[in-house]
Protein backbone atom coordinates (compact mmCIF):
# COMPACT_ATOMS: atom_id res chain seq x y z
CA UNK A 1 0.00 0.00 0.00
CA UNK A 2 1.36 3.40 -1.00
CA UNK A 3 0.73 5.91 1.80
CA UNK A 4 1.21 9.66 1.92
CA UNK A 5 1.79 11.37 5.24
CA UNK A 6 1.67 15.03 6.24
CA UNK A 7 2.38 15.78 9.89
CA UNK A 8 2.50 19.34 11.27
CA UNK A 9 3.43 20.26 14.84
CA UNK A 10 2.92 23.91 15.75
CA UNK A 11 4.26 25.53 18.93
CA UNK A 12 3.18 28.98 20.11
CA UNK A 13 4.84 30.80 23.04
CA UNK A 14 3.51 33.78 24.99
CA UNK A 15 7.00 35.32 25.20
CA UNK A 16 10.13 35.17 23.03
CA UNK A 17 12.20 32.02 23.58
CA UNK A 18 15.93 32.80 23.88
CA UNK A 19 17.05 29.24 23.19
CA UNK A 20 15.41 25.93 22.32
CA UNK A 21 16.65 22.56 21.08
CA UNK A 22 14.59 19.55 20.02
CA UNK A 23 15.30 15.99 18.93
CA UNK A 24 13.00 15.00 16.07
CA UNK A 25 12.34 11.31 15.41
CA UNK A 26 9.93 11.82 12.52
CA UNK A 27 11.86 10.39 9.59
CA UNK A 28 10.91 6.79 8.67
CA UNK A 29 13.53 4.50 7.18
CA UNK A 30 13.40 1.93 4.40
CA UNK A 31 13.52 -1.64 5.70
CA UNK A 32 12.05 -5.02 4.71
CA UNK A 33 8.36 -4.43 4.06
CA UNK A 34 8.66 -0.64 4.06
CA UNK A 35 10.21 1.52 1.35
CA UNK A 36 10.42 5.30 1.81
CA UNK A 37 10.01 6.90 -1.61
CA UNK A 38 10.47 10.49 -0.45
CA UNK A 39 10.46 12.37 2.86
CA UNK A 40 11.04 16.01 3.76
CA UNK A 41 11.17 17.91 7.04
CA UNK A 42 10.58 21.67 7.02
CA UNK A 43 11.14 23.90 10.04
CA UNK A 44 9.78 27.44 10.41
CA UNK A 45 11.23 29.47 13.27
CA UNK A 46 14.25 27.21 13.55
CA UNK A 47 16.66 25.04 11.61
CA UNK A 48 18.03 21.50 11.45
CA UNK A 49 21.53 21.58 12.96
CA UNK A 50 22.54 17.98 12.37
CA UNK A 51 21.03 14.62 11.43
CA UNK A 52 22.23 11.28 12.80
CA UNK A 53 21.24 7.74 13.78
CA UNK A 54 20.74 6.94 17.47
CA UNK A 55 21.55 3.65 19.22
CA UNK A 56 18.36 2.06 17.85
CA UNK A 57 19.22 3.14 14.28
CA UNK A 58 16.41 5.70 14.33
CA UNK A 59 16.87 8.75 12.12
CA UNK A 60 17.15 11.81 14.37
CA UNK A 61 17.17 15.49 13.36
CA UNK A 62 18.43 18.01 15.93
CA UNK A 63 16.46 21.27 15.56
CA UNK A 64 17.43 24.60 17.13
CA UNK A 65 15.08 27.58 17.61
CA UNK A 66 15.92 30.94 16.12
CA UNK A 67 16.60 33.20 19.16
CA UNK A 68 13.57 35.25 20.21
CA UNK A 69 10.98 33.20 18.28
CA UNK A 70 7.41 32.88 19.50
CA UNK A 71 6.19 30.39 16.87
CA UNK A 72 7.82 27.14 15.73
CA UNK A 73 6.33 24.86 13.08
CA UNK A 74 7.71 21.46 12.10
CA UNK A 75 6.21 19.86 8.99
CA UNK A 76 6.98 16.34 7.79
CA UNK A 77 5.62 14.97 4.55
CA UNK A 78 6.39 12.05 2.30
CA UNK A 79 5.39 8.83 0.61
CA UNK A 80 5.98 5.32 1.93
CA UNK A 81 5.23 1.99 0.24
CA UNK A 82 4.25 -0.59 2.89
CA UNK A 83 3.81 -4.35 2.52
CA UNK A 84 1.52 -6.43 4.73
CA UNK A 85 3.84 -8.87 6.54
CA UNK A 86 1.38 -9.78 9.33
CA UNK A 87 3.46 -7.75 11.77
CA UNK A 88 6.73 -9.60 11.13
CA UNK A 89 9.64 -7.15 10.97
CA UNK A 90 12.52 -9.63 11.07
CA UNK A 91 15.94 -9.89 12.72
CA UNK A 92 17.37 -7.39 15.17
CA UNK A 93 19.26 -4.48 13.62
CA UNK A 94 20.61 -1.27 15.07
CA UNK A 95 23.60 -0.86 17.35
CA UNK A 96 22.43 -2.50 20.59
CA UNK A 97 22.35 -6.19 21.57
CA UNK A 98 19.07 -8.06 21.73
CA UNK A 99 19.37 -8.66 25.48
CA UNK A 100 19.02 -4.92 26.12
CA UNK A 101 15.31 -5.23 25.24
CA UNK A 102 14.79 -7.50 28.24
CA UNK A 103 15.67 -4.57 30.53
CA UNK A 104 12.91 -2.67 32.31
CA UNK A 105 12.75 1.13 32.44
CA UNK A 106 11.01 3.62 34.70
CA UNK A 107 7.92 3.42 32.45
CA UNK A 108 8.03 -0.36 32.06
CA UNK A 109 8.99 -1.55 35.54
CA UNK A 110 6.77 -4.52 36.46
CA UNK A 111 4.63 -3.96 39.54
CA UNK A 112 2.48 -6.45 41.45
CA UNK A 113 -0.55 -6.13 39.14
CA UNK A 114 1.40 -6.86 35.96
CA UNK A 115 3.25 -9.71 37.66
CA UNK A 116 -0.08 -11.20 38.73
CA UNK A 117 -1.48 -10.79 35.21
CA UNK A 118 1.47 -12.63 33.67
CA UNK A 119 1.35 -15.37 36.30
CA UNK A 120 -2.29 -16.01 35.44
CA UNK A 121 -1.59 -16.32 31.69
CA UNK A 122 -1.63 -19.80 30.15
CA UNK A 123 1.84 -21.10 29.27
CA UNK A 124 0.64 -23.29 26.42
CA UNK A 125 0.83 -22.56 22.71
CA UNK A 126 3.44 -21.22 20.32
CA UNK A 127 5.19 -17.93 21.18
CA UNK A 128 3.13 -15.89 18.69
CA UNK A 129 -0.09 -17.40 20.08
CA UNK A 130 0.99 -16.53 23.63
CA UNK A 131 1.73 -12.94 22.63
CA UNK A 132 -1.56 -12.51 20.76
CA UNK A 133 -3.34 -13.86 23.83
CA UNK A 134 -1.45 -11.35 25.98
CA UNK A 135 -2.45 -8.49 23.65
CA UNK A 136 -6.12 -9.52 23.73
CA UNK A 137 -6.09 -9.85 27.51
CA UNK A 138 -4.57 -6.40 27.99
CA UNK A 139 -7.24 -4.81 25.80
CA UNK A 140 -9.92 -6.61 27.81
CA UNK A 141 -8.70 -5.46 31.23
CA UNK A 142 -7.49 -2.03 30.08
CA UNK A 143 -9.92 -0.80 27.37
CA UNK A 144 -8.88 1.95 25.00
CA UNK A 145 -9.97 5.42 26.11
CA UNK A 146 -8.81 8.90 25.14
CA UNK A 147 -9.59 10.07 28.68
CA UNK A 148 -6.01 9.13 29.54
CA UNK A 149 -3.50 11.54 27.98
CA UNK A 150 -0.54 11.69 30.41
CA UNK A 151 2.73 10.95 28.62
CA UNK A 152 4.55 9.84 31.79
CA UNK A 153 2.14 7.12 32.95
CA UNK A 154 3.89 3.88 33.88
CA UNK A 155 2.65 0.49 32.75
CA UNK A 156 1.55 -0.35 36.29
CA UNK A 157 -0.32 2.96 36.59
CA UNK A 158 -2.12 2.32 33.30
CA UNK A 159 -3.25 -1.08 34.54
CA UNK A 160 -4.47 0.51 37.78
CA UNK A 161 -6.37 3.21 35.88
CA UNK A 162 -8.34 0.58 33.97
CA UNK A 163 -8.22 2.47 30.67
CA UNK A 164 -5.44 3.50 28.33
CA UNK A 165 -4.33 5.07 25.07
CA UNK A 166 -2.05 3.31 22.57
CA UNK A 167 1.11 4.48 24.34
CA UNK A 168 -0.04 2.92 27.62
CA UNK A 169 -1.11 -0.30 25.91
CA UNK A 170 2.35 -0.58 24.39
CA UNK A 171 4.01 -0.09 27.78
CA UNK A 172 1.83 -2.72 29.47
CA UNK A 173 2.49 -5.21 26.66
CA UNK A 174 6.25 -4.56 26.70
CA UNK A 175 6.44 -4.97 30.47
CA UNK A 176 4.45 -8.22 30.45
CA UNK A 177 6.26 -9.67 27.41
CA UNK A 178 9.63 -9.12 29.07
CA UNK A 179 8.39 -10.93 32.18
CA UNK A 180 7.38 -13.81 29.90
CA UNK A 181 10.95 -13.99 28.58
CA UNK A 182 10.57 -12.09 25.31
CA UNK A 183 12.70 -9.07 24.39
CA UNK A 184 10.24 -6.26 23.66
CA UNK A 185 10.32 -2.66 22.43
CA UNK A 186 8.17 0.39 21.81
CA UNK A 187 7.33 1.59 18.28
CA UNK A 188 6.14 5.03 17.20
CA UNK A 189 4.73 5.69 13.75
CA UNK A 190 1.62 6.32 11.72
CA UNK A 191 -1.60 4.40 11.10
CA UNK A 192 -4.04 5.03 8.25
CA UNK A 193 -7.51 4.64 9.72
CA UNK A 194 -9.93 3.27 7.14
CA UNK A 195 -12.69 5.82 7.76
CA UNK A 196 -10.72 9.07 7.64
CA UNK A 197 -7.79 11.01 6.21
CA UNK A 198 -7.38 13.41 9.16
CA UNK A 199 -5.90 11.43 12.05
CA UNK A 200 -6.17 12.42 15.71
CA UNK A 201 -2.50 11.76 16.45
CA UNK A 202 0.47 9.61 15.56
CA UNK A 203 0.30 6.00 16.71
CA UNK A 204 2.22 3.62 18.95
CA UNK A 205 2.43 -0.15 19.31
CA UNK A 206 4.83 -2.79 20.59
CA UNK A 207 7.12 -5.44 19.14
CA UNK A 208 8.34 -8.67 20.73
CA UNK A 209 11.26 -10.76 19.51
CA UNK A 210 10.12 -14.28 18.69
CA UNK A 211 12.47 -17.21 17.93
CA UNK A 212 12.74 -17.99 14.18
CA UNK A 213 10.69 -14.88 13.25
CA UNK A 214 12.54 -11.95 14.81
CA UNK A 215 10.58 -8.86 15.75
CA UNK A 216 6.80 -9.13 15.50
CA UNK A 217 4.44 -6.19 16.02
CA UNK A 218 1.34 -6.15 18.26
CA UNK A 219 -1.11 -3.25 18.27
CA UNK A 220 -3.02 -3.82 21.50
CA UNK A 221 -5.34 -0.84 21.00
CA UNK A 222 -6.70 -2.24 17.73
CA UNK A 223 -6.40 -5.94 18.53
CA UNK A 224 -4.17 -7.11 15.67
CA UNK A 225 -0.67 -7.01 14.26
CA UNK A 226 0.43 -4.08 12.07
CA UNK A 227 -0.35 -4.44 8.36
CA UNK A 228 0.12 -2.32 5.24
CA UNK A 229 -1.60 0.68 6.87
CA UNK A 230 1.24 1.16 9.37
CA UNK A 231 4.38 3.26 8.88
CA UNK A 232 7.16 2.45 11.36
CA UNK A 233 9.22 5.52 12.32
CA UNK A 234 11.18 4.92 15.55
CA UNK A 235 11.78 2.26 18.18
CA UNK A 236 13.07 2.33 21.76
CA UNK A 237 12.90 0.65 25.14
CA UNK A 238 9.82 2.81 25.89
CA UNK A 239 8.12 6.01 24.78
CA UNK A 240 11.00 8.21 25.88
CA UNK A 241 13.40 6.42 23.56
CA UNK A 242 11.13 6.69 20.53
CA UNK A 243 9.26 9.96 21.19
CA UNK A 244 8.53 11.86 17.96
CA UNK A 245 9.68 15.16 19.51
CA UNK A 246 11.57 15.81 22.74
CA UNK A 247 13.78 18.66 23.87
CA UNK A 248 14.40 21.65 26.07
CA UNK A 249 14.12 25.41 26.06
CA UNK A 250 15.28 28.32 28.20
CA UNK A 251 13.01 31.02 29.61
CA UNK A 252 9.62 31.17 31.31
CA UNK A 253 7.39 31.38 28.23
CA UNK A 254 4.14 29.41 28.31
CA UNK A 255 3.70 26.91 25.50
CA UNK A 256 0.72 25.80 23.42
CA UNK A 257 1.03 22.95 20.95
CA UNK A 258 -1.27 21.85 18.13
CA UNK A 259 -0.88 18.90 15.78
CA UNK A 260 -2.45 18.12 12.44
CA UNK A 261 -1.90 14.77 10.72
CA UNK A 262 -3.07 13.32 7.43
CA UNK A 263 -2.43 9.73 6.37
CA UNK A 264 -4.02 8.44 3.18
CA UNK A 265 -3.57 5.88 0.45
CA UNK A 266 -2.21 7.30 -2.77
Amino acid sequence: MRLTVQHKTHYTYDAPVPYGLQQIRLRPKSRPGQQVEDWQIEVKGGQVEVSFEDEHANSVDLVSFHPGETRIEITCRGTVDVEDRAGVVGPQGGFVPLWLFERSTALTHPGPQIKAMVAAMSEGGAPVEQLHALSAHILQVVPYSTDQAASDLTAEDALSAGHAVCQDHAHVFITAARLMGYPARYVSGYLKMDDRVEQDASHAWAEAHVPDLGWVGFDVSNGYSPDARYVRVATGLDYRGAAPISGLRYGQAGEQMSVSLQVQQQ
